[in-house]
């Protein structure tokens, strides 16, 4: 065979090789590079997804003593942006204050049920806490007036809705000539704390009251002031408390007051099924991991027990999709102004408080208001 043939015959068997290897990568190539078709749309999908995630900066985030974020702004992280982003104006987002708070606040854990019910010896966080952050010792009074009350949640309709809405009103002057009262009615869930009256201010606070926060010293004590159809929600500070609870419950003679640090109501215009006691976690909880106070080994002492507005605030956290104040905010720079919306006495006459921490709390309420975690229709935080 002469030379060329003998490269012919084995160049043409590699050109052939060639061409089939070249030939298969092209069109490996043309399949993957095309237009998005039908099959290929998951794949399309997760390269998006990583997209989103590698748009986070790398950068290690700072957080307080508390474990919140340092640097809090009101933008959505990119995984709620995609969740929230394509709903209505207006419309209500199922999750949203859990899900700004855990953003702000990895800790977050977002059940903790509003209301003790009969499994409430369950409740590992609270059963080893003496009254105000649990129950420990009070098992006996709470089964008894769990037996009574029978009911343990907001009520059949607004246990059942799919997005909550919850406005809790405090009772600063703030509230005072805003003229809220129909823009805090449009809320599912109003709450109202102690003996803070709606007659007479309706304007400015609304007609509405779906629940109302206290204990015995803070309770309304004139029956004919009680509102209908709301629900009385207790809250323990101490251990005689749930005494004068029970007492209520079964509608007894109320036996001596010794222990209040002042007058208590002697009767409660409400049938057993209207009444709650509200899950003490929510005291502990903002008291020692959102406010920071000292844990004064589990007992109320000095400067380390958060007020009932934020403690209302912290079960709205656990149990309402978003979560609104009015009537918040103390302003020390206004003397003259008034303390709340439903009383003259003046805002000079705030005295350094023996069990509450004001500037520390204070300061949780508006890393809230600051990340949109809460919308504060009054700007008083």
């Amino acid at each position: 065979m002469k030379p060329t043939h003998k490269l012919l015959f084995i160049l043409c068997p590699m050109l052939v090789l060639g061409f089939i290897y070249y030939s298969s990568g092209k069109l490996h190539l043309h399949v993957w590079g095309q237009k998005p078709h039908i099959k290929l749309e998951p794949t399309v999908n997760v390269t998006k997804k990583v997209t989103i995630h590698t748009t986070i900066p790398n950068v290690k985030q700072a957080f307080d003593n508390q474990g919140f974020l340092v640097n809090l702004d009101t933008k959505l992280p990119p995984e709620l942006v995609y969740k929230y982003g394509n709903l209505s104006e207006g419309s209500c987002k199922p999750g949203y204050a859990a899900a700004k708070m855990t953003a702000i606040y990895p800790k977050f854990s977002k059940p903790a049920s509003m209301f003790l019910d009969r499994n409430f010896k369950r409740l590992s966080k609270v059963n080893n806490y003496l009254p105000p952050f649990g129950f420990k010792t009070q098992e006996r009074f709470i089964d008894a007036i769990l037996t009574a009350t029978k009911n343990y949640g907001l009520g059949p309709e607004l246990d059942s809705l799919s997005c909550r809405r919850c406005i809790i009103v405090g009772n600063g002057g703030i509230l005072s000539n805003k003229s809220l009262g129909s823009r805090i009615d449009e809320y599912d869930v109003v709450v109202r704390l102690n003996e803070a009256p709606v007659r007479g201010y309706t304007r400015d606070v609304g007609t509405k009251t779906t629940l109302r926060i206290t204990y015995p010293e803070g309770a309304i004590q004139k029956p004919e002031r009680y509102e209908k159809d709301s629900l009385f929600v207790f809250s323990a500070f101490k251990p005689l408390d749930f005494k004068w609870l029970r007492q209520m419950v079964f509608k007894e003679k109320l036996q001596g007051t010794e222990g209040f640090w002042k007058s208590v109501a002697q009767y409660v215009p409400r049938e057993p099924s209207e009444i709650r006691i509200l899950n003490p976690y929510f005291i502990q909880e903002a008291a020692f991991q959102f406010i920071g106070l000292p844990l004064n080994n589990g007992l109320m002492g000095k400067g380390n027990i958060p007020t009932l507005g934020t403690v209302a605030i912290t079960m709205a956290l656990h149990n309402c999709d978003e979560v609104a104040v009015a009537g918040f905010g103390y302003d020390m720079n206004t003397p003259h102004a008034p303390l709340h919306y439903y009383e003259t006495v003046k805002m000079s006459a705030i005295k350094e408080s023996w069990t509450h921490n004001i500037a520390k709390e204070k300061e949780f309420l508006r890393k809230l208001v600051k990340a949109n975690v809460i919308t504060d229709l009054t700007n008083g935080v």
